[in-house]
């Protein structure tokens, strides 16, 4: 059976060792003596105001910057403002979905979402999804209309081809 070296030995696991590691960082003169060991130490002690270096945030995740600070270059959090909307898109839009109750409006609409598409590719402005919804919009409810007129057409030439002849018009019997 073996027994465990006695205390204090080199070769104990469990004893202390009889001087503390020095430490790189500190000053060659050692930690402070005297007073409160516990006691805060001021960084700035000895130091003019203008050389006093600033303090990293302790709490401070390594490798981002600050938090709370807008990203540089851009105004307000880090997003670019967002593009102005073309002006003639919203005209061609409102004109398009009026198309649903006058159908007058609808083709002019679409057009102006054509010259509203053809501005936003030129000048870079926001509104291209509004410029093709009018386009959309306007040429499918102008197809509409087209039919819907040419029906009436229609339904006007059988009411004049099915009518009665010129004799019978006053009798009211029809035969």
């Amino acid at each position: 059976m073996t027994y465990p070296p006695p205390a204090d030995s080199p070769s104990d696991p469990w004893s202390q060792p009889a001087t503390p590691p020095v430490d790189p960082t500190l000053p060659a003169s050692g930690p402070p003596t005297g007073g409160d060991p516990y006691a805060p130490v001021d960084p700035y002690a000895g130091m003019k105001m203008e050389q006093a270096a600033p303090v990293a945030d302790p709490y401070a995740v390594p490798g981002y910057g600050p938090a709370g600070h807008p990203a540089p270059g851009y105004p307000g959090y880090g997003y670019a403002p967002p593009p102005r909307t073309n002006g003639m898109a919203i005209a061609a839009l409102v004109l398009s979905l009026v198309g649903i109750g006058s159908c007058i409006t609808a083709p002019i609409g679409a057009i102006l979402g054509h010259v509203a598409r053809k501005q936003i590719r030129e000048t870079g402005e926001g509104g291209e999804g509004m410029a093709k919804a009018a386009i959309i919009v306007g040429w499918i409810l102008t197809g509409l209309m087209v039919l819907a007129i040419l029906g009436y057409v229609a339904l006007i030439i059988i009411a004049i081809s099915t009518g009665s002849s010129g004799s019978d018009r006053g009798t009211g019997y029809g035969y």
